[in-house]
């Protein structure tokens, strides 16, 4: 079997290969069939000069030419979308409909088409004129962008494809994308797709490269190399803390998505109201893809008494009862094993599942844990470990005053919920809660699962480390998200025409919003 091509340089070529792999289907457990390279450091090199030459050329571009891009690159993904959303079924045991096919796919092309207005628009680079001193500064493309694509969302977040490609590509930057291994088939066929809509759309080759696998040393090498401008990581805690300490030592911008609980808080007022409701509504959340959404709630907290008896029982029952999906890999399906036990060895007790489930593929009992919060404060960092899959556990408070503790002692999330009474019963306790939870998320939600993560420019897809490495950027969101990739970049006392386009008293782009001596103003 030959092995598969990189994308470096403009054109597919042969990897310089230290070894190779091929993915899985999970859903089976069996091999597929088609060979991947593990590149050696000349390749990211060669795409490292590639980019840089891409990047000299980008800045001298149109935004326009950006946008097109973007839209032709949506267009030939929607051309191709049965082949990918077959592939992407192939490769992590999704289902085709709805969530690949009718939300995921759909969900990726929508981000790339808000990126080309974005491009075109260029509010999101933050314009600001002072004529009586002559100072201009605005936010402007910071130079090649490295982008690790995560194992849970085969288009929406693909290194090639994804919100951080998409964002880098409409700030002006060309993107390394390090594929995932688990979903390299389907990051090829983006891949193609991408370089044709380049070509289409007259930008350099080498703006868009991609390269299916490296080692870990090289992966550190790569973020903290001079030549890239920053790069963004989706994943574990652990690997996104490895490749952050890199970029650190080397002064790069790194902008990590890591471990996240996303606390859900059943006040009493609305157990008592509609607890059967509720029950339904966290168990559809908790088990969307097999609880593999970084919004997955894995931490339930309520305070004791029977509403939160019954709230136990239900939930137990329905999700004991609901089969379990497929994990996205062999390794998935051991680590949140080891999670669950670990958690269970800091003191939570097992209420349904917490083993590994019979049959074809990777599969874990739908699980659900138990401690009180005396257990939880007495070991608030073990019992925080994310078991990232179909498990959750909940956490019981003797009365308002420790669920406030317990919520003092949360590390920082990406998102927060607070389940209160329709008819006021909980508005007295509402407003402390949600004042410590306000600081502990980047999203705070009422009344609503957190697992859907909206195409709005008001999202916030970030929060408090170490759900991210730093509180105030967003994945989702767009402008707000283009920022990541950019530089503030200042001009004083430059001459009119040595200005960039967009610092000039009469910018070409008629839509952009800028800050002239301190009046907001178009064009």
């Amino acid at each position: 079997m030959a092995v598969a091509s990189i994308l470096i340089a403009g054109e597919w070529r042969e990897a310089t290969t230290t070894s190779t792999f091929s993915a899985e289907n999970p859903a089976t457990g069996s091999k597929l069939e088609a060979v991947f390279p593990v590149s050696a450091w000349e390749d990211c090199d060669v795409a490292l000069n590639a980019a840089v030459e891409a990047a000299k050329e980008l800045r001298r571009v149109p935004h326009e030419a950006l946008a097109v891009f973007l839209e032709l690159y949506a267009q030939k993904i929607e051309e191709q979308s049965a082949a990918l959303v077959a592939m992407a079924n192939a490769e992590t045991g999704l289902a085709v409909t709805p969530r690949l096919k009718d939300v995921e796919l759909p969900r990726t092309t929508t981000q790339l088409r808000q990126g080309a207005a974005a491009a075109r628009e260029g509010s999101w680079t933050h314009v600001v004129i002072d004529s009586k001193a002559n100072i201009r500064s605005h936010f402007a493309p910071i130079g090649p962008v490295v982008v690790f694509g995560p194992n849970n969302f085969p288009f929406a977040f693909n290194g090639v494809s994804g919100g951080d490609f998409t964002t880098a590509i409409a700030a002006g930057n060309p993107v390394i994308a390090k594929a995932h291994p688990l979903h390299p088939g389907t990051s090829q066929l983006l891949a193609e797709c991408a370089l044709a809509a380049l070509a289409e759309a007259g930008l350099p080759l080498a703006t868009v490269q991609m390269i299916y696998g490296i080692s870990n040393e090289d992966g550190l090498r790569l973020v903290s190399d001079q030549r890239v401008g920053a790069s963004s990581f989706t994943g574990s805690r652990n690997g996104g803390l490895k490749l952050k300490a890199a970029a650190d030592r080397a002064g790069k911008p790194m902008y990590l998505e890591m471990s996240s609980l996303n606390p859900v808080i059943f006040l009493p007022g609305a157990l008592k109201e509609r607890g059967d409701q509720l029950v339904t509504e966290l168990a559809d959340s908790c088990l969307a893809g097999s609880g593999q959404f970084c919004t997955s709630p894995n931490l339930i907290l309520a305070i004791e008494g029977e509403e939160t008896e019954r709230l136990e029982a239900a939930y137990a029952d329905i999700v004991s009862k609901r089969a379990p999906g497929p994990l996205l890999s062999a390794g998935g399906l051991k680590g949140l094993d080891a999670n669950v036990h670990a958690l269970i060895k800091a003191g939570a007790t097992v209420i349904t599942g917490a083993e590994v489930a019979v049959g074809d593929g990777y599969r874990y009992k739908n699980t659900l844990l138990r401690a009180t919060a005396e257990q939880f404060l007495s070991k608030p960092e073990e019992l925080q470990l994310e078991a990232f899959g179909n498990s959750t556990m909940l956490v019981t408070a003797k009365d308002v005053a420790q669920l406030q503790e317990v919520l003092e002692a949360l590390e920082g999330n990406l998102t927060g919920c607070i389940y209160s009474s329709t008819a006021g019963d909980d508005d007295d306790i509402y407003p402390a809660l949600a004042e410590v939870l306000r600081l502990k998320v980047g999203r705070l939600l009422n009344d609503k699962m957190p697992t859907g993560v909206a195409l709005s420019p008001a999202m916030n897809h970030g929060g408090p480390y170490p759900s991210t490495a730093h509180p105030g950027f967003t994945a989702v969101g767009i402008p707000a998200s283009m920022i990541r990739f950019g530089m503030l970049q200042c001009y004083d006392n430059v001459r009119p025409n040595r200005l960039p386009r967009e610092l000039q008293d009469k910018s070409p782009n008629s839509n952009m919003w800028r800050l002239i001596d301190g009046h907001w103003t178009r064009g």
